[in-house]
């Protein structure tokens, strides 16, 4: 993955200037020597660094696994302490960052404590609450965040799904300078580019982003003062936003939807809401969708049928629910109706029966319809791993 790794932003004047000083050019981006409260305090000039690690999820632990190695290697000598500050989690487990810091015996603080220590420079990865301008400047170095996406494309708490959803052939990690009262608009420190694998679920990408993430802030952690005087802003242009996942997104809108746009929807968020659409009236969650195979789709049989968007038949010989969209079919392999059944299953339970009640209905009369959620629930966000400020 390193190999395919390469920088995606033009160079350009470097931001900061006076107010650090033509001999720390770095303190302009964050903390002014320490701000109020660090008035005094001595100003490290390479590492070891004191760092204060705010992070919640599985992206986020992989950063502070990372940092917790090159604590633990004294050759390297990077990191001197570390702490970690994250949000409550209703599971009685915590989230995946907090076991991980109570695992490695880490100082672990919940928000908005975020312990008495003394630090050089916060690293934020998907934590989903702004940090004050006071507490940024408590950070002689400021505070960086590692942002799974290649800003300015991808602001916001959404940024995986939100490159899955829309088919992004390339993506990648951005570090990054946190600014105050914003997301992700801070200048540019280090940005790596990787190309979206075929088909890749929001999960798989997670995984591929987090390493790159993680090993992106060791590196520039290890050059910080160099890394932060050559920071270059954010370009205008390209800018776009990664809003939060709500409920009704799961919904499938047949009638609008392409095949490929409903596969896309899958792989960004099925792992988290499953499709949902309405069969007789009640909801039905689709499980496991599946592009259609082309010996599939050249059966004479499925050519036959008259299709609307919403039509779902059985191929026994595939043992898929095929459901036309706008454009095409899609494979549907199980689905949750009252409780999991397979494709066979719901065919020998309710397709079935329903050509039996209805002899003379035409096949494009059995069909999925789109399922319209009250506004409340429309706009009801979602507990999810890859989208800051509701885990």
């Amino acid at each position: 993955m390193k190999a395919l790794a390469r920088r995606c932003w033009a160079r350009g004047p470097a931001v900061g200037a006076a107010p650090g000083g033509p001999g720390r050019p770095w303190l302009a981006l964050g903390g002014l020597g320490g701000g109020e409260d660090g008035k005094g305090a001595r100003v490290r000039e390479k590492p070891p660094w004191r760092v204060l690690f705010f992070g919640t999820d599985r992206f986020a632990r992989e950063a502070l696994q990372a940092l917790h190695a090159a604590r633990e290697d004294t050759e390297q000598a990077l990191v001197d302490t570390l702490e970690v500050v994250t949000v409550p989690s209703p599971s009685p487990r915590g989230l995946p960052v907090k076991r991980f810091a109570v695992q490695a015996r880490l100082p672990v603080y919940e928000w908005p404590d975020v312990g008495p220590g003394e630090y050089d420079v916060g690293v934020v990865a998907s934590f989903g609450r702004l940090l004050s301008e006071a507490l940024i400047l408590k950070f002689p170095y400021g505070v960086l965040n590692i942002h799974p996406s290649c800003l300015p494309r991808w602001r916001g708490p959404a940024p995986i799904i939100h490159t899955v959803l829309h088919g992004d052939a390339v993506t990648g990690v951005t570090i990054m300078q946190i600014r105050p009262r914003r997301f992700d608009v801070g200048p540019i420190l280090k940005q790596e580019t990787v190309p979206v694998p075929p088909r890749s679920t929001s999960q798989e990408l997670e995984a591929v982003l987090s390493r790159l993430g993680a090993s992106m802030i060791i590196s520039v952690l290890k050059n910080l003062p160099e890394s932060l005087s050559e920071g270059r802003q954010q370009p205008a242009e390209g800018a776009t936003y990664a809003p939060k996942i709500s409920t009704g997104i799961s919904c499938v809108r047949w009638e609008e939807q392409t095949s490929e746009q409903v596969l896309r929807l899958h792989r960004a968020v099925g792992n988290i809401i499953p499709l949902q659409t309405l069969w007789t009236d009640a909801p039905i969650k689709l499980l496991g969708l599946v592009e259609v195979p082309t010996s599939v789709l050249a059966d004479p049989k499925l050519a036959e049928q008259t299709a609307v968007p919403g039509s779902v038949i059985y191929h026994p010989q595939s043992q898929l629910l095929l459901v036309h969209c706008q454009d095409g079919w899609v494979g549907v392999q199980s689905v949750m109706f009252k409780k999991t059944l397979t494709a066979k299953d719901f065919y020998n339970g309710y397709l079935h029966p329903w050509y039996q009640k209805s002899p003379h209905a035409q096949p494009g009369q059995c069909r999925f319809q789109t399922l319209r959620l009250p506004a409340k629930r429309q706009q009801r966000g979602v507990t999810v791993a890859m989208q800051r400020g509701t885990k």
